[in-house]
């Protein structure tokens, strides 16, 4: 269990300092590594998260995926969507506090960790910790992206990317401390919060997925690469 949180932390490092070999100016890659991470997020959900959630005996599970939905609405007011790779240009006068966007992207990865548990089934617990590590890759790319742009020197960025690479570890491990009554009272919470995870996923990929490019340059690529991450999530889930 443990080794999933080296795992979640050190892809976020790696994939943030991808910022230093990948041409800014050039959002080409960026758009298609959204639409597969996009496409791959919203595979996972319907074709393994969901069945799941829903297959348990909990009430409400329905009312918990919109939760989550309504809870990256609020988090996208902080955030203006760096979740699903937006990286909007601000005027010098406009600058935008690094600190508001990193406490928005903290909340948002700390309740992605929190389904992480021990008590998962392995394959649910796989699916999930893949889902975010891709997830996440787009994520911090941005990130790195933004603070640079708002003047962070690449120490104090690396210093809140690592923060943020905290997040998803530090959620699974309070999680896990919390103390249940018995194993049935465990698998109803985790069923719930897998049911919100569920629903910030759906609003991620979905905003990624009704994006277009440009002048729809890249349509057909677009199509492609959603098509392999479709694919891959299927490979995942039933292979």
């Amino acid at each position: 269990m443990f080794v999933i949180y080296p795992v979640l932390f050190f892809t976020v490092i790696l994939s943030g300092s991808l910022i230093f070999f990948f041409k800014t100016e050039n959002q080409k890659l960026l758009k298609l590594l959204l639409a597969f991470s996009g496409a791959f997020l919203i595979g996972i959900c319907f074709m393994k998260l969901v069945p799941e959630v829903f297959s348990s005996s909990v009430r409400f599970a329905g009312l918990f995926v919109m939760l989550g939905f309504l809870v990256q609405l609020i988090l996208e007011l902080i955030t203006e969507g760096v979740e699903h790779g937006h990286s909007h240009e601000h005027h010098e006068n406009e600058r935008v506090s690094p600190f508001i966007l990193l406490t928005g992207l903290c909340i948002h990865a700390f309740l992605e960790g929190t389904p992480i548990s021990v008590g998962l089934d392995k394959r649910i617990t796989h699916t999930l910790v893949t889902g975010i590590v891709i997830h996440n890759i787009p994520i911090s790319l941005t990130l790195m992206s933004l603070l640079l742009h708002y003047g962070c020197s690449v120490k104090k960025s690396f210093v809140y990317l690592a923060v943020f690479a905290l997040m998803s570890p530090l959620g699974s491990f309070l999680s896990s401390l919390l103390p249940f009554e018995s194993l049935a009272s465990m698998q109803t919470f985790f069923t719930y919060v897998m049911a919100v995870v569920i629903g910030i996923f759906l609003h991620v990929s979905t905003a990624i997925l009704f994006e277009t490019g440009d002048n729809h340059k890249y349509n057909i690529q677009k199509f492609i690469t959603v098509c392999l991450g479709i694919l891959t999530a299927f490979g995942l889930c039933f292979l």
